[in-house]
């Protein structure tokens, strides 16, 4: 059994649908873990393509996506959430942590009992999976004993600075900070919290996205219990991994 905790609102439907469908159908229990055990709802602009103009395909979830949110809204299980404060770590084998650029991720990100939660996961040995702004999460979480980030002695990847830019200055001019979750990049800060600079993977990247037939595009980076993924783009791929470890 594996926890997923979602923001109220404004979660990347690709990043937690894609791979709740994987680990669904390979028959993994799944919990979803709310701020307060309401059902969270996914980032609108990412399901309708609304504001996105010219690119609209570019940067919206892809059909596969919708198509795999619209059957997670239906399930038992994302419409009876928990709280972030009932996640029982010694219950689950894992927890696995989306993204998403939305204002909203912050009541996600900034949880003092949801990054406590994430470092038991780390000291329990526990698998722990982050993609996308989950790693932002996962960078905050900070153990009271060493005073540093859970990822410090880790490798990780995360969404790239180039991405996040890229994708910000394609938009600004109606979308504002919208892509700008916090001023600094989700790179920079995850960066920040590691030992060394050169434990941060980047990858090579595409725009072209992975599917469960089709690893190439993806980069997704495992070491001993984490595994970390760059944006939606590497989901199918970061879902199998997750479950490759849940396995062994």
């Amino acid at each position: 059994m594996i926890v997923i905790p979602l923001p109220h609102y404004g979660f990347d439907p690709t990043e937690a649908a894609i791979p709740w469908k994987y680990l669904n159908d390979h028959s993994v229990e799944i919990v979803f873990a709310t701020p307060d055990g309401h059902v969270a709802a996914a980032d609108k602009r990412l399901l309708t393509g609304e504001g996105f103009g010219i690119f609209k395909s570019m940067l919206m979830a892809n059909d596969q996506a919708l198509s795999a949110y619209q059957e997670m809204s239906k399930s038992e299980a994302f419409n009876h959430p928990i709280s972030y404060s009932d996640i029982v770590v010694d219950e689950y084998q894992g927890i696995l942590l989306p993204g998403g650029h939305d204002k909203g991720m912050k009541s996600y990100l900034e949880s003092s009992i949801l990054q406590g939660k994430v470092v038991e996961f780390f000291d329990k040995n526990k698998i722990v999976g982050a993609i996308c702004h989950g790693t932002i999460l996962a960078a905050r979480s900070i153990d009271p004993i060493s005073k540093r980030s859970v990822l410090f002695d880790y490798k990780t990847t995360s969404l790239l600075k180039l991405q996040e830019m890229g994708a910000y200055y394609l938009t600004v001019l109606w979308l504002h900070d919208y892509y700008r979750t916090y001023p600094l990049s989700v790179e920079e800060e995850v960066k920040s919290v590691l030992k060394n600079s050169n434990q941060f993977k980047p990858g090579r990247f595409s725009s072209r996205r992975d599917t469960f037939s089709d690893e190439e595009p993806a980069f997704v980076v495992e070491d001993r219990n984490y595994i970390s993924g760059r944006w939606p783009g590497d989901a199918h791929t970061f879902a199998k991994k997750f479950f490759q470890h849940l396995k062994g």
